[in-house]
């Protein structure tokens, strides 16, 4: 908090800082026991009719009266403590889009405008890394067009923890209304350990194809001709089953080994299955020469992010689907 050299606290920021990495204090009162204020550390994604919207670095939005603040100040970025191989946000962005690729795809500057049918938000979105060439809203009503001839409403995919031009981008959208639905985080870890795990592996069995055990064990298929033809797309994909139990997808693009997909049965949890299946995946991973390990997870699963964390997995940054509000 900004503090004068009196002991007051000051209000340093203002609707000009959206897009900014800000430290706010606000005033909570009350006599009911609760701390006198509250601080809150991330992104000013908005400043609109008296209310702040800060975006924290795993994607929680906080929403704050204007009234109710007490001190505020604009602060730099917060330094990167990841454990992980080091990387910067394009590169594993532009990983990603490899190991989920759509069925169709256009450029717009910068940007790629992706689409397959509905299946899945992550190919049917807007992958916005860099500037779209023109004016934002212009490229967010080509954008709207687009996805209106298929049949398919718009989305853009954009991160926070990452660059700058992402931090202004996702403030923009939601200035101008569009509306977070999933945000998910993107982690990384060192590949050999994966590997290494002592589960047991003997079960899994790995093919270049899903079979239909596998898609009705995904569950996210209504079309499985386009759903084949997404998960089977990228530089090296491998599909792990163990039968009737579990499965996992693996993308292997140079260094990078991208763990996707990771379903175990609800009856066969707890059994060090999903675990197997990423150790399998792990060691083909390395077989073919990569070193580095990723994956995506999303931010309400905490199961899921429980297990990610025993393994190695640090986060480096969140992504955001957002869609724009219907008239």
């Amino acid at each position: 908090m900004e503090i004068t050299a009196g002991g007051l606290l000051e209000i340093r920021i203002t609707p000009a800082d959206v897009g900014k990495r800000v430290s706010v204090r606000r005033s909570d009162g009350g006599p009911d026991g609760r701390p006198p204020f509250t601080d809150t550390v991330g992104v000013l994604t908005s400043w609109d009719r008296g209310v702040l919207t800060i975006t924290r670095k795993g994607g929680e939005s906080v929403r704050i009266p204007e009234s109710s603040l007490v001190a505020g100040k604009v602060v730099p970025a917060a330094p990167a403590r990841r454990r992980g191989p080091a990387a910067s946000f394009e590169e594993l962005a532009r990983v990603g889009a490899r190991a989920w690729q759509p069925l169709e795809s256009e450029p717009l500057g910068g940007w790629t405008l992706r689409a397959a049918g509905g299946f899945t938000r992550r190919a049917n979105s807007v992958l916005a890394l860099g500037d779209p060439g023109i004016p934002l809203g212009e490229a967010l009503a080509r954008v709207t067009a687009w996805y209106a001839e298929r049949g398919l409403p718009p989305y853009v995919q954009g991160a926070t923890g990452a660059a700058g031009t992402q931090e202004v981008l996702l403030a923009e959208l939601e200035r101008r209304g569009w509306r977070r639905e999933v945000s998910a985080e993107v982690r990384t870890a060192a590949l050999a350990p994966l590997a290494d795990t002592a589960a047991d592996t003997a079960a899994v069995r790995l093919s270049r194809t899903p079979d239909g055990e596998w898609l009705s064990r995904y569950g996210r298929v209504d079309d499985p001709d386009t759903a084949r033809r997404v998960l089977e797309a990228g530089p090296s994909v491998w599909f792990a089953t163990v039968p009737g139990a579990a499965i996992g997808r693996l993308v292997v693009d140079g260094r990078w080994a991208g763990f996707a997909a990771v379903e175990v049965a609800p009856e066969r949890r707890r059994e060090g299955l999903a675990t197997a299946v990423m150790a399998a995946l792990a060691a083909r991973a390395l077989e073919e020469g990569a070193s580095a390990a990723w994956l995506q997870v999303e931010a309400g699963n905490t199961a899921a992010r429980a297990l990610y964390d025993g393994l190695g997995f640090a986060a480096h940054h969140a992504y955001h689907h957002y869609r724009q509000a219907r008239p």
